[in-house]
């Protein structure tokens, strides 16, 4: 009686390294951007008396180095302030001049935990004698560039640039970001000799049939 071979077939090997290799693939943790929770002045304050700070609050701590706040005028003049005195998840510049009636554009840029840039911008006005209306604090900062003219008059001149794509700076180091190419190659060579004992087993068997 025909016993049949318990063999392994090509196709159930090929699928058992493939699963092996994934299992030592580490799942690649989703990353979260630093968003904007709050603001003072906030997003479409219509202000009596002109502020002397802007402070901003976010969702994730701030890395000092890689924090700036600027403010500019209707005429895109940037506000002479301090620089940033950074707290935990806030971010503080004094306003050195007093301000005049007009609205003005506040323009952050900070790095989240994971490396990435995030920028964004809000107005508010300074009204003297008008009525105050508070605003909701800006929405999630995007990844994208502020408009242009925020964005030249609040370009830092002496500030540190962000880490790149790839490079390992200290917001980077601290951070989750995706998958490395570490990993990648690690899990590569790993398929790659399982196949090849998978292979050279076979070549074994035929030949001692």
């Amino acid at each position: 009686m025909h016993t049949p071979s318990r063999r392994p077939t090509v196709a159930a090997l090929v699928a058992a390294a493939l699963a092996a290799a994934l299992l030592l693939v580490p799942a690649a943790p989703a990353a979260a951007h630093n968003t904007l929770r709050a603001a003072s002045p906030a997003d479409g304050d219509r202000l009596t008396t002109p502020p002397t700070r802007v402070t901003l609050e976010f969702a994730q701590r701030l890395d000092p180095t890689f924090t700036t706040i600027a403010l500019t005028d209707a005429a895109r003049r940037k506000i002479p302030t301090g620089g940033p005195t950074v707290d935990g998840t806030k971010g503080t510049v004094t306003v050195d001049e007093t301000l005049g009636e007009g609205t003005y554009t506040v323009v952050y840029r900070i790095v989240s935990a994971d490396g990435h840039p995030v920028q964004g911008s809000y107005r508010f006005t300074v009204a003297v004698g008008g009525d105050t209306a508070g605003g909701a604090p800006t929405a999630t900062g995007a990844v994208a560039d502020p408009p242009a003219a925020a964005a030249s008059a609040a370009a830092p001149t002496d500030a540190a640039a962000p880490p790149a794509a790839g490079s390992v700076g200290p917001a980077a180091a601290t951070g989750s970001g995706g998958l490395g190419t570490g990993g990648v190659l690690l899990a590569a060579g790993v398929l790659v000799a399982v196949l090849g004992g998978t292979a050279l087993l076979l070549r074994r068997r035929r030949e001692t049939r």
